[in-house]
């Protein structure tokens, strides 16, 4: 009987395994496609697209759910803090991207952890020891290694994956402190809205005032397809991402997201022939080693349910 009933909370947690290294294997192509547009395309307007098709996706989703209205609308004020976050994210992304390896940004970007973890100190009261603050402090040196040499070869953009992290840090908060009582998927969905409705502002001010990388422009045929595989690789990856965690507890799934950066790397060299010098990689592993470590002590101490979903923007 005992055996009977472990097989299939164990049957569950392969199957959230599974989908999260598929999940964490498909994102990196958002970037990948991101990097191609980004060139020609302004990071508003393809953050634009990537949300206004989560709507599409996801409203459908909400509505055959029944949970399309699952929303607390006195608290719709934080639902568009968050799709303002989202945007924020997004837009602080994709932008160095025309200029910086994707392995690079996403290693910077993976700092958000770290910064969530401080934020939650401050913010939410969370009690963190001085181990998890030591990690912190490592992790921010990590990351340091793979910003300086990228400071010297791209300028100050190099700081804006640490931009999003902060600002995805932030969207982590606000979905704590909102998420106990509200549909996940709903939750999603207005994000997404409100996302797009901002960076939609965004670009109509852009248009209107002159400001380059604010102006929508139309995308050739080429970029078209970059921008449509950026956002179906996105929803791919975000679907099989909230099915993961349906399937196994956080701390048992977090650590696989740092299989980001490898298959990354990876794409990165496959499609552009970029790849980290050894500072950089030293940086990378000192990173993910930091951010294990907190995702570890986090689940010593019991708190497992406080361990969000660690992903890039997209």
């Amino acid at each position: 009987m005992n055996t009977q009933a472990a097989t299939p909370l164990r049957q569950d947690v392969s199957l959230g395994l599974l989908l999260m290294v598929l999940s964490v294997l498909v994102s990196p192509i958002i970037d990948i496609f991101a990097k191609l547009a980004v060139t020609t395309v302004p990071a508003t307007e393809i953050a634009c697209v990537r949300l206004v098709f989560q709507m599409l996706v996801l409203g459908p989703i909400c509505l055959v759910r029944g949970t399309l209205f699952n929303v607390t609308w006195k608290k719709m004020g934080l639902h568009a803090a968050r799709g303002l976050l989202m945007a924020i994210t997004m837009i602080a992304f994709f932008t160095p991207l025309a200029v910086m390896e994707v392995a690079d940004a996403i290693a910077i970007f993976f700092v958000e952890p770290i910064i969530l973890t401080i934020l939650g100190s401050i913010v939410l009261k969370e009690t963190i020891g001085w181990r998890r603050y030591t990690a912190c402090g490592v992790g921010f040196f990590g990351s340091m290694l793979v910003i300086q040499p990228s400071l010297q070869e791209v300028g100050p953009i190099a700081l804006l994956p640490v931009v999003a992290a902060i600002s995805m840090a932030l969207f982590y908060l606000l979905t704590r402190l909102v998420a106990q009582k509200e549909d996940p998927w709903s939750m999603q969905l207005y994000a997404g809205a409100w996302g797009a409705v901002f960076s939609g502002l965004l670009l109509a001010f852009g248009g209107k005032a002159g400001i380059a990388m604010l102006t929508p422009v139309m995308p050739d045929m080429a970029n078209t397809l970059y921008i449509a595989g950026a956002a179906v690789a996105a929803t791919i990856a975000g679907v099989l991402g909230v099915y993961a965690y349906r399937s196994a507890p956080a701390s048992t799934l977090a650590p696989l997201q740092y299989l980001e950066i490898v298959s990354a790397t990876v794409l990165s060299w496959w499609v552009f022939g970029d790849l980290p010098d050894a500072l950089k990689w030293l940086g990378i592993a000192i990173i993910i080693s930091s951010g294990l470590y907190i995702i570890w002590r986090e689940r010593q101490i019991g708190k497992t349910a406080t361990i969000p979903p660690v992903s890039t923007p997209v």
